[in-house]
């Protein structure tokens, strides 16, 4: 097995390449890195061949010999399960950049396999969804050693503008835990965003005359504009999912609980998003929740 963490060249293996991952890997293979990438249906991973990225069929062949792993699945369960058979691919003192959102309690399990497997576990969840990863412009939430830094910033500098280092101990959550905080405003704002619109239909209010009223002041926003333009056109490009909303939204809930903290919003955002895919729109872009405020 070929160890690359000290070639010229760093050997990167993505794990995941939907809206996110996709983006990443893309990105990375045009600064020149050696990537390669698998996905579970590898019919979504294909087009990035274009890009110079080895599409692969298993996750073992994707992290064989690869310096720096970089996950960016749904939740723990799913990066658990594409790096279990891929365990005997892996290489010690590989970086593993764990980039998916999983919350807190999914950490432990995945830092203990860091342990087993001698990899260097960094927690770095991001902000931003579909646009700002194609643009290499995401905000990279970060805990790590102090000396894998440089290493992981060699990625991190490619896919994102911003790193936040928070921690020095990918086990610890501390990442995560932002994360989540983070999250629990953005579904806030995206389900309130979408309540605000429909009370204006449903009242026959015209929804441009209440942006208008608002426009450049204290209660107006860059992502109210963005999520109602999806509204207004009807037209749902997914760069974060309701059905990923939703997971995170079950995930924030957690961290909560345990926490001893209620989260009155967040369980009205879940219902929210339940109800929307229950009517179909599970794979939208989550302001598709708008439709959870009428029946049918």
């Amino acid at each position: 097995m070929a160890d690359n963490t000290s070639s010229d060249t760093l050997s990167v293996a993505v794990l995941g390449t939907g809206i996110m991952g996709a983006a990443m890997a893309r990105n990375l293979a045009r600064a020149g890195l050696d990537v390669r990438a698998w996905n579970r249906t590898r019919a979504r991973a294909e087009p990035l061949a274009a890009d110079g990225v080895r599409v692969t069929g298993t996750p073992a062949e994707a992290v064989d010999g690869a310096a720096v792993v970089l996950t960016m699945l749904l939740d723990g369960e799913a990066v658990l399960d594409a790096l279990r058979p891929a365990a005997t691919a892996l290489t010690p003192g590989a970086l593993w950049l764990q980039m998916s959102t999983v919350g807190t309690d999914a950490l432990a399990a995945l830092a203990r396999f860091a342990d087993e497997h001698r990899l260097r576990f960094v927690d770095a969840p991001v902000l931003g969804t579909k646009a700002p990863a194609e643009q290499g412009a995401l905000t990279v939430l970060a805990a790590g050693p102090e000396d894998v830094r440089e290493r992981a910033g060699r990625v991190f500098d490619i896919i994102g503008s911003a790193t936040r280092w928070v921690g020095e101990d990918g086990a610890s959550g501390a990442a995560s835990r932002l994360k989540l905080v983070i999250n629990s405003w953005v579904l806030t704002v995206i389900n309130g965003t979408g309540e605000a619109l429909a009370l204006a239909e449903g009242i026959g209010v015209d929804p441009r005359d209440f942006l208008a009223a608002v426009a450049g002041g204290s209660l107006d926003l860059p992502y109210l504009r963005l999520k109602s333009e999806l509204i207004l056109s009807e037209n749902y490009p997914a760069s974060f999912t309701v059905s990923a909303a939703r997971k995170d939204a079950r995930l924030i809930t957690e961290a909560a609980q345990g926490a001893g903290v209620r989260m009155d919003l967040v369980a009205a955002d879940a219902e929210r998003f339940r109800r929307a895919e229950e009517q179909g729109h599970g794979q939208k872009d989550a302001v598709a929740a708008y439709f959870a405020s009428f029946d049918g």
